[in-house]
């Protein structure tokens, strides 16, 4: 298994987005409406992974992208998770694990202060993996901070600013 950067535009990404869609749409009966572009993920904004089996089978993947202070309740030097996604058959394999350390130091290097990240209370193990992986409840940003499912994490990638 490998990871590697890859475009969110790429045919793979593509297939990979439909299936966590499809997900979505089982779990919470729709697809993800957060307005996303592939440029939101390039380089040094930016970064999408995407696993490959030992086949060349895309398996996961995940991303971030920079968010600044808005009024969707992010903060200046923000980095956000997007599409954390493993497929069925290869769930349990510490795939999220890896990519999620991967893209935590990409943040790191880039700069970015915070990774935050929503899911939703139908995601119990995307929870899990936060909570696990060192990751804190926050007030709620983005697109779905009104629902009642919605849930926000954050974790800190920076040492806190010496105090003047």
């Amino acid at each position: 298994m490998n990871i590697r950067p890859i475009r969110y535009d790429h045919p793979d990404a593509r297939k990979l987005d439909e299936e966590v869609q499809a997900e979505y749409a089982e779990r919470y009966g729709e697809g993800d409406l957060t307005p996303m572009d592939a440029a939101h993920f390039d380089p040094p904004h930016g970064l999408y992974l995407i696993a490959y089996d030992t086949d060349g089978t895309p398996i996961a993947s995940g991303g971030w992208r920079s968010q600044e202070r808005s009024e969707e309740g992010y903060e200046d030097g923000d980095a956000e998770i997007k599409r954390m996604f493993v497929v069925r058959q290869a769930r349990g394999r510490g795939l999220a694990r890896r990519i999620l350390a991967a893209l935590e130091d990409s943040a790191r290097e880039a700069g970015r202060v915070r990774m935050v990240m929503e899911t939703g209370t139908e995601q119990p193990e995307a929870m899990a993996l936060y909570t696990s992986s060192g990751y804190t409840p926050v007030p709620k940003f983005g697109l779905y901070r009104f629902e009642e499912t919605s849930r926000c994490y954050a974790k800190c990638l920076k040492d806190a600013p010496p105090r003047p």
